[in-house]
């Protein structure tokens, strides 16, 4: 099987998509009708609230019971899974772990609970199983998850928070809330200002009004929304008790999943079934820190001269966290904010620099102007002038010395003695032939 996957945006993204179940992994023909709904939407990702695999967790029903019918969704949109209760029925979830691979962010490395953050959300994975001291001290702790728990909320400036895991805080299905799991986590959330907590375990919808402590917020308090999102695929259980007042809206009559846009400082979502069919939908706001504008600014040293050219591109960003890169005619991209780039070939050559920030790009273009290599006529070597010497003068032949006169062996004057000794002997044999004549 292939599918094709979107990475996660930028850390400064202000627009997020994802989708919300649990309790699915039945292999059922409504899980499957749920699964294909949540393709057909395109989320970024799903968080799931436990209850991945029923009815014990083993590896066999891991494949027949959630591979096979959420493959295909799976194979283009990522899951971030907490545990549920019948996944810990087989050796405390192990192949639950043995088969996802997730973030392992505590103290011991383990994918029991963890963290991650994508776009402006901060979400928090939390395993309410291990938080009811349910499972072994080797594998899980309740002291160590929240402490844990308390320092990754501190440490994050995300502008929203949302935790998910299986048991409820807030329900009025058939096992209703857990009130021990409540006084233990949810001081934790509101101080860390965590906005949102899916749940699951009821196999139903519900929805709370913002919620603090163990009541509803006071107006103008705030709160935390606390949702059931456990009608995933399981069969479904129908309410048997009178609806809270806490309660804005419940449903256990439609399989579905929630929903999620988060775009700057409005969340959004709605709970919609197979057919498409809505049948709840809210918003929050929140202040949110105005995005940053970005600002590029480039330079090419030197901008123009002779082929080969070596030229440095340098960028400087607004914010410094910004992604540069560079492209040229070719086709070629280079990341950084300087490079360094050989230009060969003469003429206009057009790079463009482009800065990216979460949603934000800004580019901008730069022209090296390369001219051609003039090439000289070869000239001869002239030999180097002796200092404070002018301007050469025709030489003459060299006057003879007297001592050369003297011994006869001036070449000069011999030579031309020489010339005028033939030509006397010429003129003597002309004159002796004319005399023989008759």
């Amino acid at each position: 099987m292939s599918g094709r996957l979107r990475t996660a945006p930028a850390p400064h993204a202000r627009d997020v998509h994802f989708g919300v179940l649990g309790d699915f992994g039945t292999g059922s023909s409504d899980q499957k009708a749920v699964a294909r709904s949540i393709q057909a939407r395109r989320p970024e990702f799903i968080v799931s609230v436990g209850d991945n695999i029923y009815d014990s967790g083993t590896d066999a029903e891991f494949e027949s019971n959630f591979l096979r019918p959420m493959g295909t969704l799976l194979s283009e949109v990522p899951l971030f899974a907490s545990l549920g209760n019948h996944e810990y029925v087989t050796n405390q979830g192990q192949p639950y772990l043995d088969n996802l691979y997730l973030p392992s962010n505590n103290p011991k490395g383990t994918e029991r609970y963890y963290s991650f953050d994508w776009g402006p959300v901060h979400f928090v994975a939390l395993d309410s199983t291990c938080l009811l001291e349910i499972t072994s001290a080797d594998r899980c702790t309740r002291t160590e998850q929240l402490d844990w728990l308390k320092q990754d909320l501190a440490a994050s400036s995300a502008a929203w928070k949302i935790a998910y895991f299986h048991y409820p805080l807030w329900s009025s299905g058939k096992y209703g809330s857990v009130e021990s799991l409540r006084k233990r986590v949810a001081p934790i959330l509101e101080a860390g200002g965590v906005d949102l907590v899916f749940t699951g375990h009821e196999h139903d919808y519900e929805r709370t009004r913002p919620m603090k402590g163990d009541a509803e917020a006071a107006a103008g308090e705030a709160g935390i929304t606390y949702l059931v999102v456990g009608s995933g695929g399981a069969s479904l259980r129908p309410f048997t008790r009178e609806q809270p007042k806490w309660s804005v809206v419940r449903d256990a009559e439609n399989n579905g999943f929630l929903e999620v846009r988060v775009q700057g400082e409005r969340l959004s979502a709605q709970m919609v079934t197979p057919s498409g069919q809505v049948i709840d939908s809210f918003s929050l706001t929140k202040p949110v820190a105005p995005e940053v504008g970005l600002e590029l600014n480039a330079q090419a040293e030197p901008s123009r001269g002779v082929a080969p050219l070596d030229v440095l591109l340098a960028a400087s960003v607004e914010p410094l966290d910004a992604q540069v890169s560079w492209r040229f005619a070719d086709g070629r991209v280079l990341s950084g904010t300087q490079v360094r780039e050989r230009f060969a070939a003469p003429g206009a050559h057009v790079v463009e620099v482009e800065a990216r920030r979460g949603e934000q790009v800004v580019t901008r273009r730069l022209t090296v102007m390369v001219a051609p290599l003039e090439e000289s006529p070869p000239t001869s070597p002239t030999p180097p002038e002796r200092p404070g010497s002018g301007p050469s003068l025709p030489s003459r032949p060299e006057e003879p010395s007297a001592a050369d006169d003297a011994a006869g062996c001036n070449v000069g004057g011999s030579s031309l003695m020489l010339g005028v000794l033939a030509g006397l002997g010429m003129l003597l044999r002309r004159r002796t032939r004319r005399q023989r004549r008759p």
